[in-house]
């Protein structure tokens, strides 16, 4: 079912404050999920789960505990760098201010919105 005329204009208004509000988040959520994967990651990764793996059979084969849990950490380790997201890595701590936002008027708008919303159903 389309959006009605209103709601556009809503979800645009939304859209704008949010680019406002934090554009790095906007940008994420924005961008096409399969450009946002590394590639080198991706082959880094799948490289270190491989090793892991070898490292966790060769632990079972010679039955050595600590050789296969750390083929098993490898492993997951290989896994969890192939899923990284190209633009999350490494960036966690830069362009935080320490500066709080106030309260936005639009968010206010909004709440005082659906409190006449809900009023106006009883």
């Amino acid at each position: 079912m389309p959006l009605s005329e209103h709601e556009q204009k809503l979800l645009e208004q939304l859209e704008k404050q949010l680019h406002e509000d934090d554009p790095k988040f906007a940008n994420t959520m924005g961008s096409d999920p399969i450009r946002s994967w590394s590639t080198r990651h991706v082959i880094i990764g799948v490289l270190g789960a491989i090793a892991g793996i070898l490292l966790l059979l060769v632990g079972v084969s010679l039955q050595a505990i600590p050789v296969g849990v750390l083929g098993f950490i490898v492993m997951g380790a290989g896994v969890y760098f192939a899923t990284l997201r190209g633009s999350s890595f490494g960036k966690a701590g830069k362009g935080k201010s320490a500066k709080a936002k106030p309260k936005s008027t639009f968010m206010s708008s909004l709440e005082e919105r659906w409190d006449e919303r809900r009023r106006d159903d009883h």
